[in-house]
């Protein structure tokens, strides 16, 4: 038998999840919290809420919102200096992927120091990290309870993946009716982001069953639910599905890690600063079909979880169907086709593709993939 490991954060989920929040920083020691959101979290409303639970709670605080979509380096160190300033010992973030991937950065610098980019690649951290406790109000990205932390390195225009178990968070709180304040081409978005995570997760060659059985109970939510949940901001079921999908999967890729989609996206993200769930829609498709000859039984299964009837279908029939599945999916949403649809052009394919290879994600891909293959796929993509 092999030895398997699985990260975990405590999980906290449910309605009013979020009131949770002081009396979770207060368990882990904290004195003074820096509460990280961005502007379009502060607008919704929730960031103000989290600031009258930490008053309630009698918990001192100071807050940074310079955060953009693709957070930056320079945002990091702007960050950083927030909580130093502060004299702050523990960290909340309230957010989406970018405001939470932000907070790791931040406990990196705070307790390590050095520039962000030193940490880049895996496990290059060494010294523990202050408490952070993350609330997630989009059903996206994960790092809620994963080991990344993507940042874009602003003066090389790429992302840089750092990806270390010492940024699991220490508590993950996720309260689906945060949800209900985002439109529908984010709802879009970060739900194809958490199709993604699910799929690459459970086709990555560190996939063990207590990855497998989070990865396809993703796939089955995302599958009946994105779409109801697109379609209506007060659809609760479907929000609350959601939720949980962008959670287990979460819970996947930080183990299992991700694969040449996830890759491919950091680099053309790094560089356009696009959605990142956009980016993964319009990839995903081609690289399932790719990597479909490494394991073909997966893609049966993943077209089973999809609802698809694979009864009397040839393992490459069901993986066509599941990726026609997602491109179906896609088009229902509103998520474009092609890459050319958003900036992207034949000049980029090599400075992509390159960037693409070195990115940690890649290792785990079930298919080797050469320079050559990732600009075939960056081509029929266009």
């Amino acid at each position: 038998m092999h030895i398997n490991k699985f990260v975990i954060p405590e999980i906290i989920f449910g309605k009013n999840a979020l009131d949770q929040a002081g009396e979770a920083c207060l368990r882990l020691g904290a004195k003074k919290v820096l509460i990280v959101s961005d502007k379009g979290v502060a607008n919704a409303g929730w960031l103000d809420h989290v600031i009258e639970i930490c008053r309630n709670s009698g918990l001192p605080f100071a807050t940074f919102t310079d955060i953009t979509p693709n957070p930056k380096d320079t945002e990091v160190i702007k960050g950083c200096s927030v909580f130093v300033e502060n004299e702050c010992d523990a960290i909340i973030g309230v957010g989406g992927g970018s405001a939470l991937d932000v907070v790791k950065a931040i406990a990196i610098l705070a307790a390590n120091g050095g520039k962000i980019s030193d940490y880049e690649g895996i496990d290059k951290i060494e010294k523990p990290l202050p408490p952070m406790v993350m609330i997630m109000t989009t059903a996206g990205s994960g790092s809620e309870v994963s080991q990344f932390s993507i940042i874009v390195d602003t003066e090389r225009k790429r992302k840089m993946t750092i990806v270390s178990k010492t940024l699991v968070p220490d508590i993950a709180i996720i309260d689906p009716y945060t949800l209900v304040t985002k439109d529908s081409a984010l709802t879009a978005t970060t739900g194809m982001d958490v199709l993604t995570h699910a799929i690459e997760a459970y086709v990555s060659i560190a996939a063990t069953p207590l990855t497998d059985v989070q990865a396809k109970n993703a796939l089955a939510l995302v599958s009946n639910y994105l779409r109801p949940s697109v379609a209506s901001k007060t659809n609760m079921e479907a929000k609350e599905a959601m939720a949980m999908a962008s959670l287990q999967a979460g819970l996947a890729f930080s183990n299992a890690i991700l694969g040449a989609a996830h890759a491919i996206s950091h680099a053309i993200g790094g560089r356009f600063l696009l959605p990142h769930g956009e980016i993964n829609a319009i990839l995903l498709p081609h690289i399932m079909d790719f990597n479909f000859i490494a394991v073909p039984k997966r893609f049966t299964e993943i077209a089973e979880m999809m609802g698809i009837d694979t009864r009397g279908l040839t393992q490459r029939d069901a993986g066509n169907a599941a990726i026609h599945f997602v491109k179906q999916l896609s088009i229902d949403i509103g998520i474009p086709e092609r890459l050319n649809e958003v900036q992207f052009s034949e000049e980029d394919i090599d400075l992509i593709s390159r960037t693409a290879l070195e990115d940690a994600c890649m290792i785990t891909n079930p298919r080797d993939m050469d320079l050559e293959q990732v600009k075939t796929i960056l081509r029929n993509v266009l």
